[in-house]
């Protein structure tokens, strides 16, 4: 919380508004799921964005990994909801999905609230977070569509990646129940994989990825966005130089910041 602190105060020196903390948006089988929120000052609607962490799937909350998002987006005049979601291996696959639907549902049921365009709202998720934004924003229904979706180096095709390491993982075992490469196993994980659902009517994505990534491939930005177009989707590759995974050890590198101004310019464009 600290460091979440620390973030929004520099904000505040350029821009003004409230934060709310620990709002309960679900309780799936009595399980609270709670997010926090920024409300700019002034009568809105706001364009908005839906923030989902990472940590590989069993790791993290609303207030880590993605806080140096924050203040780019208060100074864009963003309004935006930082979400938790269920985590594995106590809780696999589709629950964490089913998590960033229902977070979309309840800011579109509560826009009024939170001074929200419901016309206006965008998925932003890094790592496990960014899968889960690229996979909701490829699933979507009427109810949980959206403008646009921000994805950092996120893991868009389970399958691809677990041939590439020669097996699933850790994270991908305990967020799928998989353990091998079998027919089924591989079938499972191209079930829980954005690319499979690639198609022209979703909404466009922003990939941005750090090309000395070690934890998840810089291919796994190019091939969704390589199949989005391929059918007609809209989307773009933003690479980041030399950057490895986590826009945490990004900070402490001005030569990657400019990641920051791309993501707050591409949101507008897409959100006007």
């Amino acid at each position: 919380m600290r460091l979440l602190v620390a973030f929004l105060s520099v904000s505040l020196f350029s821009a003004s508004g409230e934060f709310r903390r620990d709002i309960e948006f679900a309780r799936p089988d009595g399980f609270p799921l709670t997010l926090d929120a920024w409300v700019p000052e002034g009568p809105g609607p706001f364009p908005t964005v839906i923030v989902v962490h990472g940590g590989g799937w069993e790791a993290g909350d609303k207030n880590t990994y993605v806080p140096p998002l924050f203040p780019p987006l208060i100074r864009g005049g963003f309004a935006w909801f930082t979400i938790n979601y269920r985590l594995s291996p106590r809780f696999q696959h589709p629950a964490a999905l089913e998590d960033v639907n229902a977070a979309i549902v309840w800011v579109k049921r509560n826009a009024g609230a939170y001074k929200v365009d419901p016309a206006r709202i965008a998925l932003m998720g890094e790592s496990a977070g960014g899968h889960l934004v690229a996979l909701a924003g490829a699933r979507h229904t009427p109810a949980t569509r959206v403008a646009a979706v921000v994805c950092f180096y996120c893991p868009t095709d389970l399958e691809a990646r677990s041939k590439l390491l020669g097996s699933p993982g850790k994270n991908v075992t305990q967020l799928l129940g998989v353990t091998g490469l079998t027919p089924p196993e591989l079938a499972r994980m191209r079930e829980a994989s954005g690319i499979t659902y690639a198609k022209r009517d979703m909404p466009p994505i922003l990939f941005i990825h750090g090309t000395r990534d070690d934890a998840v491939p810089f291919a796994q930005s190019t091939s969704m966005c390589a199949k989005m177009k391929a059918v007609g989707a809209s989307c773009e590759v933003f690479p980041v130089p030399d950057a490895p995974h986590g826009v945490g050890p990004w900070e402490r590198v001005p030569a990657y910041q400019n990641y920051k101004e791309k993501m707050v310019e591409w949101l507008k464009l897409k959100m006007q």
